[in-house]
Formats: structure tokens, sequence, C-alpha cells
């Protein structure tokens, strides 16, 4: 039998989330560090991009009634607008990656 108390129960949940929202953040600031790994390759090796994690931030937003618009949530994946983005660090697609994301 449990001795875990409700207050405990909600003290490690909201460390749970902490500790969640810590690693999404660590995660944005791996990918913003690692701008040379394109949004192609994550979705070719990982099925997911940076453009992924803001339409998920989106639409999880929506879940909990907040209304949360693409840009927004881009920006807040991106650190920046995300035609920003594209302009600064986005290069053309190989031939190869269109391949290989086209055979998915």
């Amino acid at each position: 039998m449990s001795t875990t108390s409700s207050s405990e129960t909600i003290s490690h949940h909201d460390k749970d989330i902490e500790i969640q929202a810590a690693v999404f953040r660590r995660l944005l600031k791996h990918l913003d560090e690692r701008k040379d790994v394109q949004n192609i390759d994550l979705m070719i090796l990982a099925g997911f991009c940076r453009n992924c994690l803001a339409k998920w931030t989106v639409s999880e937003a929506e879940k909990l009634g907040v209304n949360l618009d693409i840009k927004t949530a881009q920006e807040s994946i991106y650190g920046m607008p995300y035609s920003e983005w594209k302009t600064k660090h986005q290069k053309p697609a190989t031939a190869e990656q269109l391949a290989q994301f086209n055979a998915l």
C-alpha cells in the first residue's frame, strides 16, 4: 500500500512537468546550435522536424483551450520568425535528400 500523500503526488507531477519542459528547452537549444542540420535531414532520419514541433505546439495549445497561431509557435521553436530562419539557415534540398524524403 502506498503512503504517498496527494500533495506529494502533485509535487511529483509538477516536477515531472518541469523536467519535461527543461528537456524540451534543451532540445530546442540543441537544434538552435545545430542549424547545419536541415529540416529535411531531420524528417529523413527521425520523421519530424522543427516545423513539426511548431505544429505540435499549436495542436497541444488548442487541446488546452489556448489560441496559438503557427507563426508564433514557429518563432518559439526557431528563436526568430520562420521566414528569417529560412533566409539565414535553410539550404536548398539536394536531389538525394528529396529522393530519400519522397521514399518515406
